[in-house]
């Protein structure tokens, strides 16, 4: 498929539909300590990035830190959420299906840490499509989104160049990081609007549209 040697998936949002799931437990959380967060606020301010993300600004905005137990229970309300609601964004299990016929690899590169990854996936039935070896999160770098690292990181733990990388993405930080890193990336804007994802290479909002997309590379 295409003149790509590997294609990285980001995953809240891109393989799983988890976003409107964790924006809407976080905004309520923050509300809960005090900071008062729409489900917008969330997407806007927080969407494709890092918890880090979350304490630097509200302390910067606040000029209070967030309780020491807030990433610990933030996942166990999200966790919880997830085994009720969540499942895999439509189209993709037919996109990797494809690629695997195509003889193409593939992997995850995500903000969110190593147990949210495997939880999502496991919940969507997606794991076994990628593995311990394919599975990348910021955790395993010092910067997350919208720095390039754990762009970087996949591909060189994939084994390939980063100009020969492709990246799907469906935030803004996700695709700034991916544009820093070297690689084209394919905007999937549909909780984003197109505008915000400049940069992208190209931007598609049905999985289905996908693979011609790469094809064309």
């Amino acid at each position: 498929m295409g003149s790509y040697d590997v294609v990285v998936f980001d995953n809240d949002g891109v393989l799983v539909d988890s976003e409107p799931i964790s924006n809407r437990v976080l905004a309520g959380y923050l509300s809960e300590l005090g900071h008062p967060t729409t489900y917008e606020d969330s997407i806007r301010d927080y969407m494709g990035a890092a918890l880090h993300r979350v304490h630097d600004l509200v302390l910067e905005r606040s000029g209070r830190r967030l309780p020491d137990d807030f990433d610990e229970t933030f996942h166990e309300r999200v966790f919880a959420a997830f085994q009720r609601e969540l499942a895999a964004v439509e189209g993709v299990r037919e996109v990797l299906a494809k690629l695997d016929a195509d003889g193409v690899p593939y992997c995850v590169a995500s903000s969110g840490s190593h147990e949210r990854i495997r939880v999502a996936l496991r919940k969507t039935g997606l794991y076994e499509h990628f593995g311990e070896g394919r599975i990348f999160s910021a955790q395993d770098v010092g910067r997350g989104k919208p720095a390039p690292d754990l762009f970087l990181l996949a591909a060189e733990k994939m084994g390939v160049r980063p100009e020969r990388c492709a990246v799907v993405e469906d935030s803004p930080l996700g695709v700034r990081a991916a544009v820093a890193a070297g690689m084209d990336v394919y905007a999937f804007a549909a909780m984003t609007p197109r505008e915000s994802l400049a940069g992208a290479t190209a931007c598609f909002s049905r999985f289905e549209e996908l693979p011609a997309l790469l094809c064309r590379a």
